[in-house]
């Protein structure tokens, strides 16, 4: 039987997040399981807690790791929604599934609470689990000339803000090639499904299902009369361009995670990724609990479905 190597993500600045990390790395070698470490939380668990100092790395052999991100077969995370995404960023270059365990507030990407973990351990060893993919972004941005000088991707949202607290910025909107409208604004939020209840949400963006393939578009404090957050189709080129005339900088912010400088003419243009996120799932989600459950909505007064 070929050796399982799971990845275990842990936000490692709190104690019970590392007492956390002990009982999934004991849980996973006892049950025959290799667990692995990225290089940062490696360093900031073992000096912590010298259980982990011989927990294997993550990388190729040529940066130093023990086990390729290729040969992850799923990664347990410990933490919030922040931990969840640099998980999906450590995984990007292989095909594991991510599996969270929340031990922050909201945690709407995680799967399951904290009081939950060690019956999730023993599913992963079994395998009794499903895979759900969610949608991401693909951003690149391109010069005045044309060239793409930058290109990443986005799980939750590609952000355009301006730089500085005292200028807005000047953008064109543009759909499929198409330009929509101009206006100045603090920002723009592309967001997918994934991303609707992160920034999209507190920018008074739509609450999206996830089983809805679609790109919102919501505009930041935006001087105009059309400014109104949009929904386009999952194949569609969102392009925010800023304009020449701009007194203000602008910066490009994909999940919160990874940012890149936008000189003035710079175009950011948005769509969907050929590659989505895998989640993995214990049990079946019902995207309208999860809402009531995390955001505390007052359900009282419900009589029952009539389905």
């Amino acid at each position: 039987m070929n050796e399982r190597r799971i990845l275990v993500v842990a936000h490692a600045r709190r104690d019970d997040t590392v007492q956390a990390a002990h009982r999934v790395v004991t849980a996973l070698r006892a049950a025959g399981a290799i667990p692995v470490l990225a290089p940062e939380d490696h360093r900031e668990l073992t000096a912590a807690d010298a259980l982990f100092a011989d927990v294997a790395l993550l990388g190729s052999p040529d940066e130093g790791g023990d086990v390729p991100v290729e040969d992850i077969e799923l990664a347990i995370v410990l933490g919030g929604d922040g931990t969840i995404l640099r998980a999906a960023e450590l995984v990007r270059d292989g095909t594991a599934p991510v599996l969270g365990i929340n031990m922050g507030h909201i945690g709407f990407l995680a799967e399951i609470e904290r009081d939950d973990m060690d019956a999730a351990v023993a599913r992963v060893i079994d395998r009794d689990y499903s895979v759900e993919e969610r949608m991401a972004l693909s951003i690149r941005v391109k010069d005045p000339d044309g060239r793409v000088v930058y290109s990443t991707w986005a799980l939750n949202e590609a952000t355009v803000e301006k730089a500085s607290r005292e200028r807005m910025i000047e953008v064109v909107v543009e759909i499929d090639g198409r330009p929509l409208t101009t206006f100045g604004c603090d920002g723009m939020v592309v967001s997918t499904p994934t991303g609707a209840t992160a920034y999209n949400f507190s920018a008074g963006g739509p609450v999206i299902w996830p089983g809805v393939e679609a790109i919102a578009v919501v505009p930041l404090s935006a001087h105009a009369l059309f400014a109104r957050p949009l929904v386009v189709a999952p194949g569609a080129a969102v392009a925010i361009e800023l304009l020449e005339r701009n007194d203000g900088t602008a910066i490009l912010w994909c999940d919160g995670r990874r940012s890149h400088e936008l000189p003035r003419g710079a175009r950011v243009v948005v769509r969907r990724s050929s590659r989505p996120v895998r989640l993995a799932r214990l049990h079946p989600s019902v995207f309208t609990d999860r809402l009531v459950r995390k955001f505390q909505l007052p359900v009282a007064g419900w009589r029952g479905s009539d389905s």
